[in-house]
């Protein structure tokens, strides 16, 4: 039996496997497992869940400021088999929304501004070309689907606040939505700003956020900013009009979406060289966001680098 296998699994989601270490702390495990429209597929993605857990740590670290985290440990109380992929969190009562930002016009926000105009409730300027960034970031939240229960569906402003009231103080949902967007936008320009002195475009993010559930605090949880909940672009080369190449997932969507899967479970076995090509941008995108090799997120937390 290993250390993992003698804690109590809390949740299974797509990616994360979460467990209770007991006094109000839980451990968070990112897998190497990858979903693509909230299907997961049957093989992985060495090394990926190491990947998560350090880009979330060095933006964790680098937005504390902003606003607080969830982060105990990545060393004390995680097991050695989870080491460079596990972290000990504090326990949140997590809001029931994702805080989508979007600095420019692309996915799923660009196919609905084709056929309205709008973005989650949000009238945008006539003349957009894909990919174009916005005039401001757009706070465009989104439901949250269960693990093999449908898409993420976006919302407005208004279905956010009424998604919120039951967790706000007072049931003041628009009191709370404001909080939520105000820090969501906060941590996308700081995390933009960032990127781009290292040579990569922060297109769009989602942040989960929880409330402390002893004060009442607003606290930045599960993951930050990493290729799984990002859109990372390379500056080079850049061009409104066109579909980025990335460095994120989109690489296993586009093969997804070119195989003929009905976007329905199961999902589809992922070919090994589509694994390799998707393993190398994970790499490359820990090492343009913190700057240095993902050897040195596998010394820091005593992980093996299998």
């Amino acid at each position: 039996m290993s250390s993992l296998d003698a804690l109590r699994l809390v949740a299974r989601g797509k990616v994360r496997d979460i467990y209770d270490v007991g006094d109000g702390r839980l451990l968070l495990v990112a897998s190497d497992r990858i979903s693509t429209y909230d299907a997961v597929h049957p093989n992985s993605i060495p090394g990926k869940g190491a990947v998560l857990t350090g880009v979330s740590a060095f933006w964790f670290d680098q937005t504390a400021h902003i606003v607080p985290n969830h982060v105990v440990s990545y060393t004390d109380g995680v097991p050695v088999e989870a080491r460079g992929r596990g972290v000990v969190v504090r326990r949140l009562t997590m809001l029931p929304i994702e805080a989508v930002v979007r600095g420019h016009i692309t996915g799923s926000a660009w196919t609905d501004y084709l056929a309205t105009g709008v973005v989650s409730g949000i009238e945008l300027p006539a003349g957009l070309k894909e990919s174009q960034e916005l005039p401001v970031p757009l706070f465009t939240p989104s439901t949250k689907a269960d693990v093999g229960d449908g898409h993420d569906e976006a919302i407005d402003f208004a279905r956010a606040a009424e998604l919120l009231a039951p967790l706000a103080e007072d049931g003041d949902g628009d009191a709370l939505a404001t909080r939520v967007r105000e820090a969501a936008v906060a941590l996308f320009r700081h995390a933009h700003e960032h990127a781009r002195s290292r040579g990569v475009i922060l297109a769009d993010t989602k942040f989960e956020f929880g409330l402390d559930p002893e004060t009442g605090q607003l606290v930045l949880g599960d993951e930050a900013l990493t290729p799984d909940s990002s859109r990372y672009w390379p500056a080079d080369g850049f061009e409104v009009g066109t579909t980025p190449p990335s460095f994120d997932k989109q690489y296993v969507r586009d093969w997804a979406t070119a195989s003929g899967w009905d976007k329905t479970p199961p999902a589809p076995a992922i070919p090994d060289d589509v694994v390799a090509g998707t393993r190398e941008r994970y790499a490359e995108a820990y090492e343009r966001i913190t700057g240095e090799p993902l050897s040195a997120w596998y010394e820091r937390t005593g992980a093996g680098t299998g």
